[in-house]
């Protein structure tokens, strides 16, 4: 028997949902950059240890500062919520904190993990400017390169089946 488990990535315009889902679901990245438009769903299935899969059905969101402004319909039903923001880019996690505390009060008993993305762009993540952001976010990722994607799936894989 397979379960679903619905993903959502999350954040502002051009931080890396689409290359994330994309890197850990076909193992591909592109440098082309496509605007999501709404919503754009893929599904990928994970083997859990009991020998049964879990069907992720992966929702990645069009970006947006303002997670008030997502159609609520896409939230709704979510296991996971994946906030994503580009270590790059300041602007991009200038409000993480906030946008992060209206989706625990929204959604308590709903999964969040935060991932600065796009950690193959800066040169020492062990940068001071970077200190006080990475101390509140559970991982650092690169599309690109791949690094921790598959990590960060997993263990929400096995976090969702417990």
């Amino acid at each position: 028997m397979t379960t679903s488990k619905k993903i959502v990535l999350l954040g502002h315009f051009g931080v890396g949902k689409t290359s994330i889902i994309r890197k850990f679901v076909t193992n591909e990245f592109s440098s082309d950059y496509k605007v999501t438009i709404g919503v754009h769903i893929l599904k990928k299935e994970m083997p859990v240890t009991n020998g049964e899969d879990v069907s992720l059905i992966i929702w990645d969101l069009e970006g947006t500062d303002n997670i008030d402004l997502i159609n609520k319909a896409y939230l709704l039903g979510t296991h996971c919520f994946i906030y994503v923001y580009d270590i790059s880019r300041p602007l991009t996690f200038s409000n993480l904190e906030e946008n992060v505390l209206k989706l625990k009060e929204k959604f308590p008993k709903t999964l969040l993990k935060t991932v600065a993305n796009k950690i193959d762009l800066i040169d020492d993540v062990n940068d001071e400017k970077y200190k006080d952001t990475l101390q509140k976010t559970d991982y650092t990722s690169s599309a690109k390169t791949g690094e921790n994607i598959a990590d960060l799936f997993d263990s929400i894989t096995k976090a969702l089946v417990i």
